[in-house]
């Protein structure tokens, strides 16, 4: 009997809507969450927040938890979205290598995927940022699901996921394990 490949759930860039496309590539579902549902979280953050910012005109676009137009969600929106499916986010200490994470089941069993967060420069230098990428493990092989990419990239192995991750420490890069809250 031919086994078949799983299809690959994988959402491209869109003005800087990287943590809405990272997200809908963690849980390989189109529409697991939305631009409404994003920023719903984001605002909730906002009236949950004591030390709240007082209202300015550019508050209307440039929001404490996101750009209202392009998007652009920070942590604590990904943290916020993640918590309400059940999952809990651990940073890696990026003084610790990537070997210290298990990719291969053992300990982390509980691992949904990984996702990081990368300084990026782009238009000839003239805006720098940050970028959300979506590492998931699917049917036993990792797949760097960045929403920059025409298609996912598979990693030949566990050893190359964390050379990959090793670069992005280095770079400056957060890496952000994605679990099951069984914790």
């Amino acid at each position: 009997m031919a086994s078949e490949k799983t299809a690959i759930y994988h959402e491209r860039q869109k003005l800087q809507f990287c943590l809405l496309h990272s997200l809908n590539n963690l849980f390989q579902q189109k529409d697991a969450f939305t631009r409404a549902s994003l920023n719903e979280i984001a605002e909730k953050l906002v009236l949950d927040d004591p030390d709240k910012q007082t209202w300015t005109p550019l508050s209307v676009v440039f929001k404490p938890h996101h750009n209202s137009l392009t998007g652009n969600y920070d942590i604590n929106v990904l943290i916020a979205a993640l918590e309400g499916r059940g999952k809990a986010v651990v940073w890696h200490d990026h003084r610790n290598e990537a070997a210290t994470i298990d990719l291969d089941g053992g300990d982390s069993s509980s691992l949904m995927g990984i996702v990081i967060n990368v300084p990026v420069t782009r238009y000839a230098g003239i805006w720098k940022g940050r970028h959300w990428i979506t590492l998931r493990k699917i049917d036993g092989i990792w797949y760097n699901l960045d929403s920059d990419f025409k298609s996912p990239c598979s990693f030949e192995d566990s050893e190359e996921v964390r050379e990959f991750l090793d670069h992005i420490i280095v770079l400056g890069g957060e890496v952000l394990l994605v679990k099951d809250d069984k914790e």
